[in-house]
Parts: C-alpha cells; sequence; structure tokens
C-alpha cells in the first residue's frame, strides 16, 4: 500500500497563482476600470457630470461629499472594478479629495457589484426573487450608516 506522494513545487503555486491573478486583472478588472475612466470623462465633457453632480449635492451633502461622489457609489453598485475607476477619475480631476475616497471607501466595498453577484450568486444557489431587494436594501443601508461613521473617524 504505498503511495507517490507528488511534490509540488512552491515556485509552481506561485507561477500558476500568478497567471491566474493576470488573467482576472486582464480579462475582468481592466475593462471596468476603463470603462469607467472613459465614462467620467465622457460625462465631463458634455456637462452631464456637472448637473448631476448639482442634482445629487442636497443628498450627499448630508455625508460631506460633493454630489458626483453618488457616481461612485453607483458605478460600486455595479462593478467593483468601475466603482474604483471612477473614483480615480473624479479624485484625478480634482472632484475628490483624498478625505472623499476615504469616506467612500468602505461604502464601495459594502455593496460593490451587487447587480453581477445577484445573478452569478443568489440565482445559481435559488434565493428567492422576494429576498433579494430585502439583501440590496440591507447593503445599502450599510454603505449609508458607513458613509456617517467615516466622516466622523476621518
Amino acid at each position: 500500500m504505498s503511495e507517490q506522494n507528488e511534490k509540488v513545487m512552491i515556485t509552481d503555486v506561485f507561477v500558476s497563482g500568478v497567471k491566474r491573478g493576470w488573467n482576472i486583472a486582464i480579462g475582468s478588472m481592466l475593462p471596468n476600470v476603463l470603462m469607467a475612466f472613459v465614462l467620467i470623462y465622457f460625462l465631463k465633457l458634455t456637462g452631464i457630470l456637472d448637473l448631476l453632480g448639482s442634482v445629487c449635492a442636497p443628498m450627499m451633502r448630508l455625508f460631506g461629499l460633493p454630489g458626483e461622489a453618488l457616481m461612485v457609489l453607483l458605478a460600486s453598485w455595479l462593478s467593483m472594478g468601475g466603482g474604483v475607476g471612477v473614483a480615480s477619475s473624479l479624485f484625478a480631476a480634482g472632484t475628490l479629495s483624498l478625505h472623499d475616497v476615504a469616506v467612500l471607501a468602505p461604502a464601495m466595498y459594502l455593496m460593490g457589484s451587487q447587480v453581477q453577484y445577484i445573478g452569478r450568486l443568489l440565482g445559481v444557489v435559488g434565493v428567492p426573487g422576494k429576498y433579494i431587494p430585502v439583501m440590496v436594501l440591507i447593503s445599502v443601508i450599510n454603505a449609508l450608516l458607513s458613509l456617517v461613521v467615516m466622516q466622523i473617524l476621518v
């Protein structure tokens, strides 16, 4: 009853992980981040970003943020990579400060990529559709609470 144990080289595991990470970054994250940069540039160029910022300013002012910050949260809700891209683009344009990005970061992660996960995970495991709005609402409430907490902490 002798079994041959194959020894796995740590370098092989490392190289395999790097390859998988590279494929995820190039295939999934990069397109979302680039799309976000292009979208924000287009919205800024057409003046729509300023309009959205003005419309959303009263609500976002409750959290000490400019109105354009809502774009970060909406993009994060659709795609985490897109949210990071929008936040980076608005930061680079001077619309968001470092303080604003620090306040937004936990909210981005608390509600990040929900649209993708609803279909990929909840649909596959058979979560009844009536629970999905409640689950989304809970994460949005958590994200909004994190904005309040971060305003106190940062």
